[in-house]
């Protein structure tokens, strides 16, 4: 099975396998060897890799995971392969525009963009405090902001309208 992961603003593509009993991990190519057992019905996994054991805590939805990795919070977006060419295509017919949501509740840091604005692609939009860490909203292409739906310091949930963008005309 094959994964297109984003790890705090890091897209990493994940392909799932059994080889000779093993489940086997290619991360953008590179295989690792791996092996998890949940130690709850609550979202508590334990992953080995390379002779060491580590404690998750898994919550979330089948797209929007949060995983809590000794004591570190991690936002993950996950689409399989037909959700990703989906949402590729949506993205292309939107020629870079569209609503930019929130992957998990959050507290609103900053906005740093205004209404009629031309962002570029990989230009923070907003600054969105979730799980006390910081985390950069991108713009994914160039385009404009056609509108800000939050300000600094609004509590937001998983999904909501952040800002949306209005792609630029070729």
């Amino acid at each position: 099975m094959k994964l297109f992961v984003q790890v705090d603003g890091r897209e990493f593509e994940v392909e799932l396998s059994h080889v000779a009993g093993k489940r086997v991990m290619l991360i953008d190519g590179e295989p690792m060897e791996v092996d998890y057992r949940a130690a709850d019905a609550l979202g508590q996994v334990i992953l080995m890799h390379a002779g060491k054991s580590y404690g998750i805590s898994i919550e979330g939805t089948t797209h929007q995971v949060h995983a809590t990795l000794a004591g570190h919070a991690y936002a993950l977006h996950m689409e399989d392969e037909r959700e990703r060419a989906a949402s590729l295509a949506a993205k292309a017919a939107l020629g870079g525009g569209g609503p930019l949501e929130a992957v998990m509740p959050g507290i609103v840091v900053e906005v740093l963009v205004q209404e009629g604005q031309q962002v570029e692609a990989g230009q923070p939009i907003l600054i969105l405090e979730a799980m006390k860490m910081q985390n950069e909203i991108l713009a994914v292409a160039p385009a404009v902001v056609a509108s800000v739906h939050v300000k600094a310091g609004d509590t937001v949930p998983a999904g909501a309208v952040l800002v949306v963008l209005r792609g630029l005309e070729s």
